[in-house]
């Protein structure tokens, strides 16, 4: 089997079974194709999340809201107002029958989810559909992580998949161009440009203009200037890269904290391995402890019988003597 398939399969077993199946799968084909053993003991834990959502592309449940994605751009680009609203409609009844559907996979499974998780994969789909190459990356099968889409940024696949030169394959049904995921970074600095930011407006005083309309019984409050000049602003570009860089930060350290666990778990396995070796031997050593024993009975038993014959043997010939 190439990779991805192999991939495909183990992201299937629940999280908590994760690493115990990679490392059985490991040593089955390491025999075989070193290689593929190499790659599969380095296929990453799934989130949660992201296990569901695998659950649902196996399935086959994920295409109808891949292919929802296209019509929801499509009709934001033609800025179709009555077609916007009953897509959007349409797109939260798909993702909370999806949501349910995963729920009741994973309760089936043996691993109900928590709510935290279920808005894991309520945002996951949601992605799937505002971004093309995260709907191909979805339906893949091979999510390790769950995704989120932000405003009009691409949807951030970095290290989201266990294989991603095998997603081409899930292209079909998007309006995403079929290349790697590797190579479909797009840019995220699109989009603000166009959209007119709080200027820096006059200064503190109120002008001259539209006066805010007085009303009859009240007098004019002191200064009403925080009405007519807002004070600037945080920049929102400035808000996103934060927000995107404590993400990263975040993500950076759930991978550090994920490796520690896997290679933990894989310690543990491996003295658990050698455990019950070592108890192993230890029954059969205990079993050709007690074959000495009971050897070393039966001779000395024969030996007490040697003895009395010699002794008997003995007395016949001194009573024979006389």
């Amino acid at each position: 089997m190439e990779f991805a398939d192999e991939a495909r399969e183990l992201l299937l077993v629940a999280p908590a079974d994760f690493v115990r199946e990679r490392t059985a799968r490991q040593r089955s084909v390491r025999k075989d194709d070193r290689a593929l053993a190499t790659r599969i003991g380095g296929l990453r834990k799934p989130a949660p999340a992201a296990w569901v959502v695998d659950l649902l592309a196996h399935e086959g449940a994920l295409d109808e809201a891949v292919d929802l994605g296209p019509a929801i751009r499509q009709a934001q680009a033609d800025a179709d107002p009555d077609e916007i609203r009953r897509l959007r409609r349409q797109r939260s009844e798909v993702v909370a029958a999806l949501a349910q559907a995963g729920a009741d996979l994973a309760s089936d499974a043996g691993h109900p989810l928590t709510s935290a998780v279920l808005d894991q994969v309520r945002a996951t789909i949601e992605a799937a559909m505002a971004d093309g190459h995260a709907g191909a990356a979805v339906r893949s099968g091979l999510l390790v992580r769950p995704l989120e889409s932000a405003g009009f940024d691409a949807v951030d696949l970095d290290e989201a998949l266990a294989d991603p030169d095998a997603v081409p394959d899930s292209w079909s049904g998007t309006d995403a161009e079929p290349i790697p995921i590797t190579s479909a970074r797009r840019s995220r600095k699109g989009g603000r440009a166009s959209r007119p930011g709080p200027g820096p407006g006059p200064g503190p005083g109120p002008g001259p203009e539209p006066e805010p309309k007085p009303k009859p019984q009240s007098e004019p409050e002191p200064e009403a200037e925080p009405q007519a000049a807002p004070e600037p602003r945080t920049d929102p570009a400035a808000e996103r890269r934060a927000a995107r860089e404590a993400e990263a930060t975040a993500r950076a350290e759930s991978r550090d904290a994920d490796a520690a666990l896997d290679s933990a778990e894989q310690e543990l396995e491996a003295a658990e391995d050698r455990r019950a070796e070592f108890e192993r031997q230890l029954a059969e050593a205990a079993v050709e402890v007690e074959r000495a024993e009971r050897a070393r009975d039966e001779a000395a038993d024969a030996s007490d019988r040697a003895r009395d014959l010699l002794r008997a043997a003995q007395h016949h010939r001194r009573d024979v003597g006389r």
